[in-house]
């Protein structure tokens, strides 16, 4: 009898080891998002925006989490340090900040270190004044600024594309840089308050985020190669034609999702399923209304066109990091 259980024993064994094995449906556990600024701003408000719907298509409960400081690089950590199984999303506004943390943060990780999974919501920047300050175009802001050396001031986002173009018109222009009192912020938020309120004479910055300031800005210049209908402004290249000069036309803001490189690579069919999920979630004609609505983005450009936008944004700024070095 003993003989014949071995014998059992051994041939289920065997058996089983001929079965494959069945993994568990991903996602299996809930999936966090981790936004790489506060609460309230763009990103958090596409993340938040975003999590319900993609809970719906993965079954599962999707939970959002801010880490914000260092321009996103602690986000950026934090999904790199995460294991990378797929549970851990990066939710951020990547370009240009992840290209800045790498550039001039002393960031540790490579565009190449993330999986991008979509490009959900574009913005290009403007140029703006106070309504009250006497200037009525891009030229004759410049022309004052260099001028009247220190009597100008002006709010960005530190390490944003708004940043690096002023300092492009300076260059451009021959305007010394320290003709201009820049004063940066390390939020959108600040930054639009300071000339909403008066305390600078114009910005640069995203032109999404200042539709709720509108009233108080007298608007000289989006950052485009064609109009914007939305803003009754010339586009850059055009409001600098009476000074003979022109800039590159700088990406603006690229908001979007991402993961670990690793998810891509040792679990390609769990990136898949992140991937497939964004496109379901963005070709509903529903979620479109709601995301338009609410002043959101609701592109789907998929993993290789980001990929790609973000290795272009890096080489733009790397390109003109010497502009961005404070003196």
């Amino acid at each position: 009898m003993k003989k014949v259980l071995q014998a059992f024993t051994l041939s289920f064994v065997a058996l089983m080891l001929l079965v494959p094995t069945v993994q568990a449906a991903y996602p299996e556990k809930p999936v966090t998002l981790v936004v790489g600024f506060g609460v309230g701003g763009s990103a958090d408000r596409m993340t938040r925006s975003m999590s319900s719907f993609l809970s719906d298509e993965l079954d599962q409960a999707v939970r959002v989490v801010n880490k914000k400081g260092a321009g996103t690089m602690l986000a950026a950590n934090y999904v790199q340090k995460a294991p990378a199984d797929g549970y851990t999303v990066f939710a951020s506004t990547f370009a240009p900040y992840m290209s800045n943390t790498i550039i001039h943060g002393g960031a540790k990780y490579s565009i190449d270190d993330f999986a991008f999974i979509n490009a959900q919501w574009f913005d290009f920047d403007l140029i703006a004044t106070n309504k009250d300050k006497p200037y009525q175009s891009l030229a004759e802001l410049l022309t004052a600024i260099k001028e009247n050396p220190g009597k100008i001031s002006a709010a960005v986002v530190q390490g944003s594309a708004g940043h690096l173009m002023v300092n492009l018109l300076l260059k451009n222009n021959n305007i010394p840089a320290k003709n201009l009192n820049l004063v940066t912020y390390n939020s959108g938020g600040k930054a639009r308050s300071a000339v909403a309120g008066g305390q600078v004479d114009f910005i640069s910055i995203s032109a999404k985020g200042c539709e709720g300031i509108r009233e108080f800005l007298n608007p000289l210049a989006a950052v485009l190669e064609e109009p914007d209908k939305k803003w009754d402004a010339p586009v850059i290249n055009e409001a600098l034609k009476p000074l003979g000069t022109t800039v590159p036309v700088l990406p603006g803001s690229i908001r979007g999702f991402a993961v670990h490189a690793d998810v891509k690579k040792n679990h390609p069919e769990r990136f898949q399923r992140l991937v497939e999920a964004f496109e379901k979630v963005l070709s509903d004609k529903g979620v479109k209304k709601f995301l338009k609505g609410n002043d959101i983005g609701s592109d789907f450009t998929g993993p290789d066109k980001m990929q790609q936008l973000m290795k272009e944004n890096f080489e733009i700024f790397n390109q003109y990091k010497g502009l961005m070095v404070k003196k």
